[in-house]
Parts: C-alpha cells; sequence; structure tokens
C-alpha cells in the first residue's frame, strides 16, 4: 500500500520553512518601535504608542486583485508586494491614521520560496514606505486551487489615530477647495478590464510601447503609490477635511465618500491633472466612454484632499515642495436634491 505523506499531496512543509527563512531578513527591515517580536511566533506583537489621550485604532484590508496576472505573466515578483501594502494603507490614511504595522497573506500553487521571498521583499519595501513593521502573516501552499507559479497576495493593515482628531468629513463644506496628488500611473485598479483590451488588441506584456517609453508589462507592473508619509506631514501643519482614497470605483466613487452628508457635492476639473499616457491608450483601444474612464481607473489622481480656501496656497506649496505633485481641481457645493454629487467637468 501506497505511503501517504503531505509534500505526496502537495504541499511541501520543507519549501515552507525555507521560505520562512527568507522572510525573515526583508522583514527585519521593517521594524519601528513598538515591534516586540519578529516574525514566527503564533501572532505578532505591537505595543501601542505613547503620547495619545485617547487612542483608535483604524484597520484594513485588501488584495492586489487581478494585477497579479501581470506579474505571473512577466515573471516579475517584487514590486508587487508594494501594491499590497498600498492598498490597505491608503485607505487607513484617509481616516487620518498613522500606519502601525501591517500582515501579508499569500496562498499560492507549488511554493517556491525563492517567489515568496521576491512577495515579502516587496511587502518589506512597501512597509518601509509607510513606516509600518510587518510582523506577521500567512502562506499558503495551495497546489488544487491554483496553478503553479500562481498566487493571491493579501494584506491586512492597522493604524492609530486620536479620536479627536478622526477624519470624518462633518466639517466640510462649501467652498472649500479639492486638491488632487498625482497617482503613479493605474495604480492596482481596473487590471481586469486594461488587461482584456491589450490581450483583445494582440497587445503582449512585452512589448515596447512607443508612447508609454517602456513596455506594456513594465507600464503595467508600476507599484502603487504609498501617500502616508506626506500625509502624516500634512496633518501634523494643516487642517486637512477630508480625504479620499481614488482606488475601485475612480473618482466617480471614491471623491464623494470623504463627505459626511448627501448635502454636498464635488465640482472638479478633469483638465488640470497631467493624464498618464496609459488611460489615453486604454480608452483608445476600447472606445471606453469618458464617464467610464473616471468610474474605473484614478486618471492620474490617488489622493484627494479637502481643505479650506485659505490653507489651499500653503498646502499645494507643501505637497509640491516633495517629491509629489498636487493640483487644485476643484470645491464643494451644496448639492440639491436631483443632483449627483460629484460632477466633472
Amino acid at each position: 500500500m501506497t505511503k501517504w505523506t503531505y509534500e505526496k499531496a502537495g504541499v511541501s512543509v520543507e519549501a515552507g520553512y525555507d521560505a520562512v527563512k527568507r522572510m525573515k531578513k526583508h522583514a527585519s527591515r521593517t521594524i519601528t518601535q513598538g515591534v516586540l517580536e519578529g516574525l514566527g511566533s503564533f501572532g505578532g506583537l505591537f505595543e501601542l504608542p505613547t503620547g495619545y489621550k485617547e487612542p483608535v485604532l483604524v484597520s484594513g484590508t485588501d488584495s492586489v486583485g487581478s494585477k497579479v496576472q501581470v506579474a505571473f505573466e512577466m515573471n516579475i515578483h517584487n514590486t508587487i508586494g508594494i501594491d499590497c501594502v498600498a492598498m490597505c494603507v491608503n485607505d487607513i490614511i484617509c481616516m487620518g491614521a498613522k500606519p502601525m504595522y501591517f500582515l501579508d497573506y499569500i496562498g499560492i500553487g507549488g511554493l517556491d520560496p525563492k517567489i515568496v521571498e521576491l512577495l515579502v521583499e516587496g511587502v518589506s519595501e512597501g512597509c518601509v514606505l509607510s513606516g509600518s513593521a510587518l510582523i506577521g502573516g500567512e502562506t499558503w501552499e495551495l497546489s488544487d486551487i491554483y496553478k503553479p507559479g500562481e498566487y493571491d497576495l493579501v494584506g491586512f493593515s492597522v493604524g492609530i489615530v486620536e479620536k479627536s482628531k478622526i477624519i470624518t468629513g462633518k466639517d466640510i463644506k462649501s467652498g472649500d477647495v479639492l486638491i488632487g496628488i498625482a497617482s503613479s500611473g493605474i495604480h492596482s485598479n481596473g487590471y481586469t478590464l486594461a488587461r482584456k483590451l491589450a490581450e483583445a488588441k494582440n497587445i503582449k506584456y512585452g512589448d515596447y510601447i512607443d508612447r508609454l517609453g517602456k513596455t506594456l508589462g513594465e507600464e503595467f507592473l508600476t507599484p502603487t503609490k504609498i501617500y502616508a508619509k506626506l500625509i502624516s506631514l500634512l496633518l501634523e501643519n494643516y487642517d486637512i477635511k477630508g480625504i479620499a482614497n481614488i482606488t475601485g470605483g475612480g473618482w466617480i466613487e471614491n471623491i464623494p465618500r470623504m463627505f459626511a452628508t448627501y448635502s454636498l457635492k464635488a465640482v472638479v476639473s478633469k483638465n488640470v491633472v497631467p493624464i498618464p499616457e496609459i488611460f489615453n491608450l486604454i480608452q483608445e483601444w476600447g472606445n471606453v466612454d469618458e464617464y467610464e474612464m473616471y468610474k474605473t481607473f484614478n486618471m492620474g489622481v490617488g489622493m484627494v484632499l479637502c481643505v479650506s480656501e485659505s490653507e489651499e496656497e500653503a498646502v499645494l506649496k507643501t505637497i509640491n515642495s516633495t517629491d509629489e505633485k498636487a493640483y487644485k481641481i476643484g470645491h464643494v457645493e451644496i448639492r440639491l436634491e436631483d443632483e449627483e454629487n460629484i460632477v466633472i467637468v
């Protein structure tokens, strides 16, 4: 009678041990004040920082979505982890939270320790960029679910904010200014549409695109920008009334999410921020309606802030003195009952 083992069934315990060893050297880069234990325990330990009167934890979870398909086909795995961190961190900072720690989940078909190491290398880089500590995670070898070399990558982020400083949007009023901070490209949303259109046009990820100055795969794998440290700087110096992460749902869904009431609307201009060429290509490939583009993609804006008109100039100056680019993209108005909560002009 055949003797079965876990490895014969499709799970390599030894490969798992090797993967953990490889992860630790990358996670060590992310250690911050508050981390009590490294990777390998049954749980990650993080001590809450002092100085808060009423500390509130803000948590978020997200995945990279179908962008991982590009990583599979390009066989490039060391940047997709940055996207994973960005997708989580860019959400919680909208509440005014300062990121503290991060955990990841990797479900993979046929555990290859080298690929897992590259994934965690990217996650660790994202943690460094956001000021988060990578304190734990989980790797599952799921050969019955994922094909060899394929995986899913999910993240979990926790931040902290003083209760009195939680950004709720309740102070936003008519006349306030909307400031858009430039994205690095598609970020991690809309890839199902983008990939399908490239496939329909028979454009391969390795094809060099003159209008991009790089291959399509290189453009598609440009990491999502992480805004945590910039937002932290702004919160220390200005009254930021609202923040919107321009993620799934594009401008249409996300900009109005910063409002605490249905009585306001955002009036924004599509002609202020330079639109990355990749969006023009996508629109041409599929004859995509302009409204659909702004409902699906970030169209060059990764984050939107709401500030009073009196602070507009100073906030713009501060952002543009860093490596980021910011633009006044619109303002807030009173919304009538039959009007949409966002108008793009």
